[in-house]
This record gives structure tokens, sequence and C-alpha cells, in this order.
């Protein structure tokens, strides 16, 4: 299958919205750089292997998901309890030791969007806190001056169409306007409820 580059978007299309985690960039990158942070933070207090520790969240992740990961190595690995809010805190604020990267298409395609003068949004679901920390530690290559973003955590999730429709009226923008480019059923019901076009991400990376 081609893959859809911004030359193919109808010229008319004045913003784009995006979601954020396995949309611009994989969200294992960020996940993964945590769990390491945790396991290190394990070994230096109750003296777990730390190799160990990261392998085996990782593992949780990629096959049970996120939120999986501690119960896992709390039964497998005997972790106290009591860590549990260590991670919940890294995963929020923590400092990552590389940045995030954009899939190379996706810093492609909006850096096109901007050379063209339309407006780029992130619209994405999760926790605020967390969500601004990977987007601080992104690496955008100048792109960041160009984003607004909604939390929807603050009207609506989606798909509840709520912060679709504030940035609507915010903006002055009308539905034939806008293209979301999701990666998930909530997208991509969300996009539909609104009546704005949708692209699956799989179509441009």
């Amino acid at each position: 299958m081609a893959t859809i580059t911004y030359s193919d978007i109808d010229p008319r299309k004045k913003a784009f919205i995006f979601e954020l985690d396995d949309v611009l960039y994989p969200a294992k990158d960020y996940y993964y750089q945590i769990y390491y942070l945790f396991a290190n933070l394990l070994e230096y207090t109750e003296l777990n292997s730390a190799s160990q520790t990261t392998d085996l969240m990782i593992d949780t992740y990629t096959n049970k998901g996120e939120g999986e990961v501690f119960d896992t190595i709390v039964a497998e690995l005997g972790v106290d309890e009591k860590y549990r809010k260590n991670l919940e805190i890294m995963l929020l604020t923590a400092r990552l030791p590389l940045k995030l990267l954009l899939y190379k298409n996706m810093l492609t395609f909006m850096q096109e969007v901007v050379l063209d003068r339309k407006k780029l949004f992130i619209v994405t679901n999760g926790n605020p806190q967390m969500q601004l920390n990977k987007m601080r530690q992104t690496e955008w290559h100048g792109l960041e001056t160009y984003l607004t973003c909604y939390f929807t955590e603050e009207t609506s999730p989606k798909p509840e169409p709520d912060a679709l429709h504030l940035l609507m009226k915010e903006h002055n923008l009308e539905r034939r306007d806008l293209v979301m480019i999701g990666n998930s059923d909530t997208d991509s019901l969300c996009a539909e409820s609104c009546g704005i076009d949708y692209l699956a991400v799989t179509e441009i990376i």
C-alpha cells in the first residue's frame, strides 16, 4: 500500500489534528525509558537486577499492556508494593535519558503543513501531566512553536467530540477544514461523530 504524503491531501484543508502516542512517535519509546530508570532505582534500593527488571517490564508492556506492568513485577520478582507510587510519579515527571523521536514520515508531513501555513493541533487522551511530560521531551525540530495542544481530560475524553468542538470554536474552523490523524477506533469514532475527515496513521508511516 502506497503511503499518503502531504501533497495527496485536499489543498482546501486548513488544519490537521494529531493524537500523540503511536501517531507522532512510538509510545513504547517513552515507557521503555521510564522502566529502565525505575529498574535502576530498584537495583539501587533493593539490589534487584536492573536488567532483569527492565526486561520483565518491557515484556509485560509488549504482551499485556502498560496497566499490568507493576503487578507483574510484584508477582514475579517480589517487588514491594510501596514502589508503585514511585513508578506512577516517574511516568508523570521523569526526565528521559534520550529525547523522543518523531516518526520520520510524520515529521516531514508536519513540516510541510507548516510550510503551507496551515495549522497543527494535538488532541490527546490520557493524563495531561504525563502527555505534557512526553511533549516536553520530544525532538520537535522547531515545530513546537506551531503546535496547539488540547488535553481531552479537561473536557471529555475521545471518542466524545467535545475537544474538537472547542478547538473549532476557538480557532474559527469548520468541519470541512480539518483532517484528523489517529491510530485507534477511539480516534476514528471521534472524527466520525464530529463529521471531519480521518486518516489512520498507518497510511502515512
